[in-house]
């Protein structure tokens, strides 16, 4: 079963776990809402490349907030708890 409550959705509970998640699907619908309003500008460029910027645009800033989020993980993991360890061991 499942250990988060009722009242407590799914992407709350994994944006409380790692922060960048909502940063990467922010990031995500902010580049794809700004590539589509850019759309009517785009000149001479074919459709089918517009589209293709726009997707490796909104892909790039997520795997950008996934290594973040896997950094800030791995730090608070193997550098934040061994002290807080370390120090409730000293005491």
């Amino acid at each position: 079963m499942s250990t988060y409550t009722e009242n407590e959705s799914k992407f709350m509970r994994k944006a409380r776990e790692n922060p960048f998640v909502p940063v990467g699907l922010a990031g995500f619908f902010a580049i794809v809402g700004y590539r589509l309003f850019k759309m009517k500008s785009r000149g001479d460029t074919k459709m089918s490349v517009h589209l293709i910027h726009m997707r490796v645009a909104a892909q790039g800033f997520v795997v950008g907030a996934m290594t973040l989020g896997v950094l800030y993980t791995m730090y608070r993991d193997y550098i934040v708890k061994p002290r807080e360890q370390k120090a409730v061991e000293n005491k």
